[in-house]
């Protein structure tokens, strides 16, 4: 039988704790096999502070030496100092070849331990930026749901922690399992898109008193119309040229990059908000077809303007 540890830490957040425990206790072999696998909680103390609780774990961190599998579930401040003695015992796991996946801000645990040097990874998109900054050895992907680097794996959010669990019970147990144990959890083997349909795309901010802010405003309520470079150059009064180079400067990102954002932007809430048909929408936001947004909006979003609504449209 295989055996999964779930190592909680002070500051672990409930739901990405009791994901894994869950998922891989509904496991089940084929033919009545009874159960796949084997989880245990383990802590480096024997209470640990989960914000509304206080857990109690009986195992300690000797349990990562039984482990097949370590689960690094996320805390509420990823920047908090990880014990040394944790950090020993993830790397003699390593070592062993136990697989260590993280969950959510679990993959800072992770990444203190110097393992994901080198590799790519993910975490919440919220804290991608914060992971990027305090590793930078570590090529940090905001847009997917989970990365498999074969030992050692990363997902996103809570969410995706139950997708990255799915990923690797159908590695271990083949895609039957994994399928049973996703209606077990209610739950698509595969959803599409990754994180980057739950981001907002937002503007890169331009300094505070930059030349470019009545530019910007401007660009904001007539994103619609059908703009052009030119057409941005002479309403900022200069060459297209030179307002290129000087948007880069101020905003980091080209005119028409800016413009795409608002127009993406201003499409999520049209698909949130209202039935209009997505051809129609493509047009309401200013794209000259509805082939070129809905490649524009799959490329930014990373899944189509249909599915979008399907997820996020309310009520």
């Amino acid at each position: 039988m295989h055996t999964v540890a779930v190592l909680a830490l002070d500051g672990v957040i409930p739901f990405d704790l009791s994901t894994p425990i869950e998922v891989f206790q509904r496991t089940r072999l084929p033919d009545g096999g009874g159960a796949a696998y084997r989880v245990q909680v383990c802590a480096p103390v024997e209470e640990v502070d989960a914000g509304a609780f206080t857990l109690r774990a009986r195992r300690r961190l000797d349990a990562l030496a039984e482990a097949d599998t370590v689960i690094l579930p996320g805390c509420a401040d990823p920047a908090a100092p990880v014990p040394d003695d944790v950090l020993d015992a993830l790397r003699q796991a390593a070592a062993r070849g136990t697989r260590i996946a993280s969950i959510c801000t679990g993959a800072f645990v992770l990444a203190a331990t110097g393992l994901l040097d080198g590799q790519r990874a993910t975490t919440h998109w919220a804290a991608a930026a914060l992971l990027a900054e305090r590793h930078p050895a570590i090529d940090v992907d905001p847009a997917v749901l989970y990365v498999d680097n074969g030992q050692l794996l990363t997902s996103a959010g809570a969410a995706a922690g139950l997708d990255l669990c799915l990923h690797m019970i159908r590695r271990d147990l083949g895609s039957a399992v994994a399928a049973d144990t996703a209606r077990l959890s209610v739950m698509p083997l595969e959803r599409e898109g990754g994180q980057a349909q739950f981001i907002v795309p937002d503007h890169p901010p331009a300094p505070r008193g930059s030349t470019m802010e009545p530019l910007l405003r401007w660009m904001e309520e007539n994103a619609g119309d059908d703009l052009s470079l030119d057409d941005l150059a002479a309403r900022a009064g200069m060459s297209a040229r030179t307002l290129h180079r000087r948007f880069r400067e101020q905003t980091g990102t080209s005119p028409l990059q800016w413009l795409h954002r608002a127009r993406i932007r201003r499409a999520q809430h049209l698909l949130e908000t209202t039935a209009h048909p997505v051809d129609r929408i493509a047009l309401q936001v200013g794209f000259g077809s509805p082939t070129a947004f809905r490649d524009r909006f799959k490329r930014l979003i990373g899944t189509s303007p249909h599915a979008y609504r399907r997820s996020f449209q309310r009520g």
